[in-house]
């Protein structure tokens, strides 16, 4: 991953939390990334992946461990990626985190190489999302296994890896972006709802637009959300005396 450089470049390292309480390294790239042609690549957007993965009944999730270790740097760049974590100098062979290009980069690449899929593969980034059902020939089992074989060899022709102990086959339902989705449609995650219902009640037009900022998550997944939050966005007008009733609890 990382070879002792000669290179007259360097940049500070250090480490941050993830989630899951390991640490990741990155390396305060701020001059490399100020001289960098920012890339275009577009993100892909959350509603047209769920409208791609409509009236699926199985469903299967992928993701992939340390993204962006996966690909290499080319040589001429190496050099320019100096990190200075002891009393050495080391360069990166692979794409280190920090970079402003490195999420477009890897983004691209994996949108390239499941492109051929995109009738039953959804990517973001460094999460794969298979998602079948059944046809003429073949149930939506049947079908999953064979969508199933297909990415899992074009990852293994491309040498991507993926970490199993956050993988999820074969599954009704599987977790997409801060909600879940499923045979049954998509529903909000049940965790961020009993956050917002578990909330402090609002004593303030401060505390209630805290509220309010938290509660519009919940928007996509409730019908006639504005005329429910009526009686709340009313507190919040200019001229509006502070008044908690029952209406608005």
């Amino acid at each position: 991953m990382v070879r002792e450089s000669k290179s007259p470049h360097s940049f500070p390292t250090f480490c941050v939390r993830k989630p899951n309480g390991k640490w990741r390294m990155v390396h305060a790239f701020k001059k490399l990334n100020a001289a960098t042609i920012p890339a275009s690549t577009p993100i892909p957007r959350k509603d047209v992946l769920q409208n791609n993965m409509a009236v699926c009944t199985i469903f299967s999730a992928l993701d992939m461990v340390d993204g962006y270790y996966q690909l290499l740097m080319r040589e001429s760049d190496n050099p320019l990626t100096v990190s200075t974590p002891s009393w050495m100098l080391w360069e990166w062979l692979v794409m280190p985190q920090g970079l402003s290009n490195a999420p477009a980069t890897f983004n691209r690449l994996v949108a390239q190489l499941f492109r051929p899929m995109r009738q039953f593969v959804q990517t973001y980034f460094d999460d794969i999302f298979v998602h079948s059902r059944a046809s003429a020939a073949k149930t939506a089992v049947e079908a999953h296994l064979g969508h199933l074989r297909e990415v899992l060899l074009c990852m293994r022709e491309n040498r991507l890896y993926a970490n199993i102990n956050k993988c999820i086959f074969g599954a009704e339902e599987i977790p997409f972006l801060g909600c879940f989705i499923g045979k049954d449609g998509v529903r909000a995650d049940p965790e961020k709802v009993c956050a917002i219902a578990q909330w402090p009640v609002p004593v303030s037009q401060k505390d209630l637009r805290k509220w309010l900022g938290l509660a519009n998550y919940l928007h996509k997944y409730s019908a006639n959300y504005a005329e429910m939050a009526r009686p709340l966005t009313n507190l919040l007008k200019k001229d509006a005396v502070w008044s908690w009733t029952s209406e608005a609890q």
